[in-house]
């Protein structure tokens, strides 16, 4: 008797799991945006988009961003640019509001602490990320060109231990993260953008 109803739970097991509708799946699917943004001077995909600078030639960044004109939609503004390894400067809102780096001076206290408030010792700290910039920087088009340079994201990112100085064939330590606002006030965070140094 115990083995009959051993045998009917297992059965009755069985019909409700094969019963159960299943949704589709793809291994490569992921979440994409209503309008995708492209980097369209990217020189690789190391896997998110790349471009690059080269040393000798006085080391100019650019990186372009444009949206599909398909789309119906424009860019009203690039809201926020972060240097980091992480999307959370842009997802969250931190109290300090300075551009530049946060250096975790003190790694066993929790805190981000400025760097513009600390002695000249960033080479011996961790530098975690921070803000390029915190104007809203108006586009109203379906592209927009950001301009930088090495000398300028060492100004802003200085060289610390995890934010290392820059060599031929290798990338800057930090992603660049935009925040962008469309013109119906959604907002898009597409993937970072990594700046290989050349030569």
């Amino acid at each position: 008797m115990k083995k009959n109803i051993k045998y009917l739970s297992f059965l009755l097991l069985t019909v409700i799991m094969i019963s159960c509708k299943k949704e589709a799946f793809n291994g490569l699917s992921d979440v994409r945006p209503a309008v995708p943004v492209t980097v369209t001077n990217a020189i690789d995909f190391r896997p998110e988009p790349t471009v690059s600078t080269s040393i000798s030639a006085g080391g100019a960044i650019q990186i372009v961003l444009a949206i599909p004109a398909s789309s119906g939609r424009t860019i009203k503004e690039i809201t926020r640019i972060a240097a980091s390894t992480t999307y959370s400067l842009l997802q969250n809102t931190l109290s300090v509001n300075t551009v530049g780096g946060f250096l975790n001076a003190f790694p066993s206290t929790p805190g981000i602490f400025s760097y513009l408030s600390l002695p000249t010792v960033a080479g011996n700290l961790t530098l975690t990320g921070g803000y390029y910039n915190l104007t809203p920087i108006p586009v109203n088009g379906v592209s927009y060109t950001f301009n930088t340079s090495l000398s300028q994201y060492f100004t802003i990112f200085p060289v610390a231990k995890n934010n290392l100085t820059a060599k031929a064939n290798s990338e800057l330590s930090f992603r660049l993260y935009f925040l962008i606002t469309l013109d119906d006030n959604s907002q898009i965070i597409p993937e970072p953008v990594r700046v290989l140094v050349l030569n």
